[in-house]
């Protein structure tokens, strides 16, 4: 297991001791927060993906043609063999 000191260096800080030893015993409480989870009885509970109670919101994925090719690059003020031509983005 890493010590705060590594978390640290990862994060680039240079932090004075007693600053450090605060931001550790805060974390500390953080950590025992949720260790404290693990005395809760979750069998049989099913995986939460919403708290609200809706069912399928969305709308059907049905593909529907609007437009031909032809009537997209109507307007198209460049086209090369039926697609927009833009200017190259890498030389």
């Amino acid at each position: 297991m890493r010590s705060f000191k590594d978390y640290e260096s990862m994060a680039m800080l240079d932090l004075p001791e007693a600053e450090r030893a605060g931001l550790i015993e805060r974390f500390d409480e953080i950590v025992s927060g949720f260790a404290a989870l693990d005395n809760f009885d979750t069998d049989g509970a099913l995986p939460l993906v919403s708290v609200l109670n809706v069912q399928n919101v969305l709308r059907e994925d049905v593909a529907v043609k609007l437009f031909s090719r032809d009537e997209v690059l109507e307007n198209a003020p460049e086209k090369h063999d039926g697609y927009f031509q833009v200017p190259a983005a890498i030389d």
